[in-house]
């Protein structure tokens, strides 16, 4: 006999945590269904490889004065705290540091390419990409367009939406969470009804929903849908009846961008302070610098991010190549004789682009996608039973945990509704 429950919801991360919080304040049965072994999705901190927490994905707080999880974090005991914004300790042009002066240039080249890209954005028209619009030429813009965007949004600017990433802009403040995101995260999740290691790998809506896994049948009156759209868009959930044509180009407007971290264990006698951060200009067509942050709350991490093609490409050659890469970047700062005393253990590698629970970090929108974001999160398939949720249906926090948050949040209301008309 199939398992019977009111909401089935797909995936225990931020956004189905969320969804099965709110399904229970408003006195909803729910049964949370968890492909992996752990809740949180993208919120992951374990403490094993480096001896105190470390965040695998999500990291900051992203526009905490309006995030739904900084109240959250702050009653139940959180600790969270903001290093200064764009702050370079050491600037790289080449292989010395740079000057008062060309620090002052790259931090102003950030603004002009920001303002410039708000500016054209405004101006309305088609939806072009970001590198149609933002400056180019000047001594600092290829290093901007690839920490602005590809590092932080974790693709080229010649594939990302500009209107999109307008309407998705992480302005405000952005601490980080001393104990762990993905520690608040699966705080949250106690004492909720998940069942791990469950995938579901087809879903049918006819009379009810039906869920159906290795594991065996569930039944339900309605279903939200958290997994990743790169995970929706690989097929390895099959919907019957097939999804909408609307549905279909929203998924595959919304693809998964990749940020990478590797992460060494180290740094004694470097001189440098808490949340340091290090960057280096790019030096030519190809070159795809890491940044670093050094030392995050006092701890002897030093964790390099890398975002885009570069990214996807360590991804499929492994967790070698990964910290080969990232010990290169780091000798440019300390040489090779520093960086061996300084990092003597082995490096952590995240693998979101290669985990095929996730296939990537987050969503971007294509040039021409700026709307896939509130398609997904308002379709309404088999009547309103069945909704989507994530960090993708979210319209001003994508990427985020609080849009997950969010989104799931909504998605719980909207189906609440829809099962009580």
């Amino acid at each position: 006999m199939p398992t019977e429950t009111e909401i089935a919801i797909i995936g225990a991360g931020a956004a189905g945590i969320a969804a099965a919080t709110r399904l229970a304040e408003l006195g909803r049965s729910c049964l949370v269904l968890e492909a992996g072994t752990r809740p949180g999705g993208r919120a992951f901190t374990e403490s094993a490889s480096l001896g105190t927490p470390f965040d695998h994905g999500a990291s900051w707080v992203h526009v905490a004065e309006h995030n739904p999880l900084t109240p959250i974090a702050r009653r139940l005991g959180f600790t969270l705290f903001e290093g200064e914004r764009r702050r370079r300790d050491i600037l790289l042009i080449g292989d010395r540091p740079a000057t008062p002066a060309e620090k002052a240039a790259h931090d102003a080249a950030c603004d002009t390419w920001e303002a410039v890209a708000e500016a054209r954005a405004a101006q309305g028209g088609p939806d072009i990409a970001i590198a149609e619009a933002v400056p180019h030429g000047g001594p600092w813009d290829a290093t901007v367009s690839h920490w602005l965007g590809t590092t932080i949004c974790g693709v080229e600017p010649e594939r990302n939406s500009l209107r999109d990433y307008i309407d998705t802009g992480l302005d405000g403040e952005n601490p980080q969470v001393r104990e762990g995101f993905g520690t608040l995260v699966a705080r949250l999740a106690v004492g909720l009804p998940i069942q791990l290691a469950a995938p579901i790998h087809r879903l049918e809506a006819d009379r009810h929903i039906t869920l159906e896994g290795p594991h065996g049948t569930i039944r339900a009156r309605g279903c939200i849908v958290t997994v990743s759209t790169g995970v929706l868009a690989s097929g390895a959930l099959r919907f019957s009846p097939g999804l909408p044509a609307e549905v279909e180009a929203a998924i595959h407007g919304l693809p998964m961008a990749l940020l990478s971290k590797i992460a060494l264990r180290g740094g004694a006698g470097l001189g440098l302070d808490p949340f340091a951060r290090l960057g280096r200009r790019v030096e030519g067509e190809g070159d795809r610098p890491m940044s670093w942050v050094v030392s995050p709350f006092g701890r002897d991490h030093a964790i390099g991010f890398l975002g885009g093609e570069a990214a996807w490409a360590l991804a499929r050659e492994g967790p070698a190549a990964a910290e080969a890469n990232a010990r290169a970047e780091l000798a440019r700062y300390f040489g090779e004789a520093g960086l061996a005393r300084a990092f003597p253990h082995p490096a952590v590698a995240t693998d979101w682009g290669e985990n095929p629970l996730f296939l990537g970090a987050y969503t971007y929108a294509r040039p021409g996608s700026a709307g896939a974001r509130a398609a997904l999160a308002e379709a309404r398939l088999a009547d309103g039973r069945i909704r989507f949720a994530g960090e993708a249906c979210h319209t001003r926090y994508a990427g985020t945990v609080g849009g997950a948050w969010a989104s799931g949040m909504a998605a719980a209301d909207a189906l609440s509704a829809t099962l009580a008309g």
